[in-house]
């Protein structure tokens, strides 16, 4: 995953009206969830811009008044009318443990079902994954060539080196449906041959009523 450079301070005050007065002067407050502690900071809003406004997954190194943390995001708080960011969660990672995160899927080539007029519908743009920090990608590629119409992809589906998937076998991640067009096309294409068939019933049946005719006649 790619790393980025956040610089901080350390909270030494807590609580609701430090959390406050913190906002107001344009900062976040966050925590970093560690193996033996948690350490509270906080750090400017504007910080956040290449981490969180970005489909990208990082890693993160934080620089707190001097002392080095190794992070990834683990959880993220806005505010329900602003959206602006009220409070950020972090854990620490380690070499040798291994983390979860949220990575997003990559997606490759030209669906045959696309091809032949299905429309690509993307039910999850992250999937979980649990891996060491260096050995974990920055997303998840997908190819989706042999996908046909009313196919779909799952989280079953796929694997990847060195990394495990969290999510249950059984979630889709996307699939190729009917479009409308194309519905609608066999739709007409079935109500034409339809007609076509009542239009020749009908020219065929004055047929008797001739043979009816010629059998007064005689």
């Amino acid at each position: 995953m790619k790393t980025i450079e956040i610089k901080g301070s350390i909270r030494t005050e807590l609580g609701k009206k430090s959390s406050r007065n913190t906002r107001k002067e344009g900062n976040v407050p966050c925590v970093i969830y560690g193996k033996e502690h948690n350490v509270h900071f906080h750090t400017h809003e504007n910080n956040f811009k290449n981490l969180v406004y970005t489909p990208d997954a990082h890693l993160v190194n934080l620089d707190l008044d001097g002392k080095e943390y190794k992070v990834v995001l683990k959880d993220i708080q806005f505010h329900p009318v602003t959206d602006k960011i009220t409070h950020v969660d972090f854990v620490e990672i380690f070499d040798k443990k291994p983390i979860v995160v949220s990575l997003p899927i990559s997606i490759s080539g030209d669906s045959v079902g696309v091809k032949a007029g299905g429309k690509l519908r993307i039910k999850k743009r992250h999937l979980k994954v649990r891996g060491l920090a260096n050995e974990i990608p920055e997303s998840l590629p997908i190819d989706i060539t042999n996908v046909k119409i009313n196919h779909s992809v799952k989280v079953g589906d796929l694997k990847y080196d060195n990394i495990e998937l969290i999510d249950p076998k059984i979630t889709t991640i996307l699939s190729v449906a009917t479009s409308r067009v194309v519905a609608k096309e066999g739709t007409e294409g079935e109500t034409a041959a339809g007609k076509t068939e009542g239009a020749a019933a009908e020219g065929a049946a004055p047929a008797p009523a001739a043979d009816s005719r010629e059998g007064k006649s005689k």
